[in-house]
């Protein structure tokens, strides 16, 4: 066989070298140096010495796997999860949580500092409990079927295993608010005994304040005789049930109450597919932050970009003259605009549009904005950067799940002038590499 030569390929060496990590990465993994080279290590932490492996090597970095840890940090804790290191839902629980929030909190001020000059401090964290916070999940279904062992097929219900489509059976979830957490086993044991088992996509675990609800995602319509299980199980533990045949449709069982959650002293009414920010009470204090940052008057006219179903639009508009929502989702809009009807605020308008596309000519660009807050997806924000620009805001939030964008828009913001005022850490997501931030920036 003739072999090519590749001015690309490089030999990984694979024998043993001892490092000693120095800091954590903001997916948690400990960095050490090693011949000049910067190493990372999955499971190590800062002052902790190992022997590792490479694993892969680049010109100037290299990934390693831990083969025997030599020395133990202060900060190494025992993982609450008994499904830690195979599921790949949290990386960090073996992390001290001050630990973790410190490294993140670098990390973000490292890349603003890079991208944009700007040295910052993303302290004091906003934070909430380290453990049952979650409010909402997704779980995958898969019926595994094992040769040779009949008895031993089952529904698989759980979280993919880190890098890889395949399931891990959760039986516990510790990141889960409690009420959630509890319904795992009989969950699966009711989903196991229906007659459609084969032929099951996804669950939706999602806690609202006025209790929990369960959304299936079935691939064939369901017989009676599931659903009656299915309305056992509702009935028994509480549970709203709705089913969905696909990723628009949606049938509710037992007639149950709209869900809702509270945001600003207001109540938001949501459905089962609606986006909700997964910590409450990290939430709640994001809100009130915004609200503080942006000083809101009551003769300010403000803008609220990428605004979902109002998380920030509703509370703000309880203080302001005027506020404008714009989301590209249609669904949110229409609770957006319900949930302003339930709350009595007539001061709120909520626009459908694109806002990856041209906005120079939708409605809501052509009118004035003394005050801007903006909370889009990772991707960012590059489009409606420049637009900002041009209505002159004397104050702007970006909230962020992502500090490359961040500090990406960021400079688009200080070349016209702004500053740099207060930086937040949101701690939305303890124990995973989430890094999630807001940002106030002033003229």
């Amino acid at each position: 066989m003739v072999q090519f030569y590749s001015p690309n390929r490089r030999t990984v060496n694979r024998h043993i070298i001892t490092v000693t990590a120095d800091n954590l990465d903001a997916q948690g993994q400990g960095v050490a140096r090693h011949q000049g080279k910067t190493i990372f290590v999955a499971g190590l932490l800062p002052g902790e010495q190992a022997q590792v492996q490479l694993t892969e090597e680049k010109r100037q970095f290299a990934k390693a796997k831990l083969v025997k840890r030599l020395s133990d940090s202060p900060y190494r804790v025992n993982p609450r999860c008994p499904h830690f290191g195979v599921c790949g839902g949290c990386q960090q629980q073996h992390v001290a949580p001050d630990l973790q929030r410190e490294s993140k909190a670098n990390v973000l001020e490292h890349l603003i500092r890079r991208e944009t000059g700007v040295t910052v401090s993303a302290k004091p964290v906003i934070l909430g409990p380290e453990y049952g916070y979650r409010r909402r999940a997704r779980l995958g279904l898969h019926y595994q079927v094992k040769q040779h062992q009949i008895k031993q097929r089952q529904l698989v219900m759980g979280f993919r295993q880190n890098q890889s489509n395949e399931l891990v059976a959760i039986k516990e979830c510790p990141v889960l608010r409690p009420e959630l957490e509890q319904l795992l086993q009989p969950l699966s044991q009711c989903l196991n005994n229906l007659k459609a088992v084969k032929r099951l996509g996804h669950v939706e675990l999602v806690l609202a304040d006025n209790g929990p609800l369960m959304l299936l995602r079935h691939l064939d319509p369901l017989k009676w005789e599931d659903k009656e299980k299915l309305c056992t199980f509702s009935v028994q533990h509480n549970v709203a049930v709705y089913l969905a045949a696909d990723e628009t449709s949606l049938e509710s069982l037992n007639e149950p109450p709209e869900p809702w959650y509270q945001v600003g002293g207001l109540k938001l009414v949501f459905s089962p597919r609606d986006f909700i920010q997964v910590n409450d009470q990290v939430n709640q204090q994001m809100v009130a932050q915004a609200i503080e940052w942006l000083d809101l008057q009551p003769n300010d006219n403000v803008l609220d970009l990428f605004c979902g179903m109002g998380n920030f639009t509703l509370p703000i508009g309880q203080i302001v003259q005027s506020v404008v929502g714009v989301e590209g989702v249609a669904t949110l809009v229409a609770n957006g605009q319900y949930n302003a009807r339930l709350n009595n605020l007539d001061n709120i308008s909520f626009c459908h549009e694109n806002l990856e596309a041209d906005i120079r000519h939708q409605p809501w660009a052509k009118l004035g904005f003394n005050k801007v807050l903006l909370d889009p997806a990772r991707a960012g924000a590059t489009i409606v950067m420049s637009h900002i620009v041009k209505l002159a805001p004397e104050k702007v939030v970006y909230v962020s799940c992502n500090p490359t964008t961040l500090a990406r828009d960021s400079k688009i913001l200080l070349e016209a002038g702004y500053h740099i005022i207060s930086v937040r850490m949101l701690d939305m997501f303890p124990h995973t590499s989430h890094l999630e931030s807001m940002v106030l920036f002033s003229r």
